[in-house]
């Protein structure tokens, strides 16, 4: 009997955690060496009881370059954006996988409200270098938009092979009553307005806009602009 009981409930946790969450709890963080955020303006926040001095954020010519320890959402307070807009970016993995076991995801934050607080809400869509992306939130429990799984697309470009670069350019639009991701000119998720705001969900999708990165995870980021 009590080894029945053991196999349900083993089998209750793998259906209740999501397959990505159990690797990643899996996975040590690491903690990056002369971390912190070293471009002027801007500020982060790690999940969990991570610090943002476990992390990199910093100039790299004309890129910002991150590198991750703890998943971390990064703003700059002076880029807001309200009404209709898109903010978009160019996101490249030199080394895909190089400080980690398996993929993890990067992307764009939008309708970011109370950031680096216990109350912040933001929604952020993010892809893996493995041709998968998902659309999550904070308000300020996590919530899912996409599912509990990173769902697969076409348009999503896949590295080669580990250590090798791939570069993805994701976007975030609000248009009327839709939420809509694309990455690399492709629409890849459509939502509607009210499923992600509301309670429990963000306040509004107007707000602050930045950039979010999964654990362990090396970064290039360019060409982050917003359009009306």
């Amino acid at each position: 009997m009590r080894r029945a009981y053991g196999s349900a409930l083993v089998a209750a946790v793998a259906i209740l955690v999501p397959l990505g969450l159990a690797a990643q709890q899996g996975e040590a963080t690491r903690t990056v060496t002369d971390g912190g955020i070293a471009v002027p303006g801007w500020n982060g926040k790690a999940d969990g009881d991570g610090q943002v001095k476990d992390a990199k954020f910093a100039k790299d010519g004309d890129a910002l370059h991150i590198i991750t320890g703890p998943a971390m959402v990064y703003w700059n307070p002076a880029n807001t954006a309200s009404g209709n807009y898109t903010v978009k970016a160019t996101f490249t993995e030199p080394q895909y996988m190089n400080l980690n076991d398996h993929p993890h995801p990067y992307g764009i934050v939008i309708g970011g409200n109370d950031l680096g607080t216990e109350r912040q809400s933001y929604l952020y869509c993010a892809a893996y270098g493995s041709g998968r992306f998902i659309v999550r939130g904070f308000g300020p429990e996590p919530f899912q938009v996409n599912g509990q799984r990173p769902e697969a697309n076409a348009a999503i470009h896949t590295a080669a092979a580990g250590g090798q670069s791939v570069t993805q350019e994701i976007a975030v639009s609000v248009t009327g009553d839709k939420v809509e991701c694309a990455i690399n000119g492709t629409v890849v998720g459509s939502y509607d307005k009210a499923a992600v705001v509301g309670a429990g969900k963000l306040k509004s999708t107007d707000g602050i806009y930045g950039v979010r990165f999964g654990h362990n995870t090396e970064v290039l980021l360019k060409d982050l602009t917003v359009t009306k």
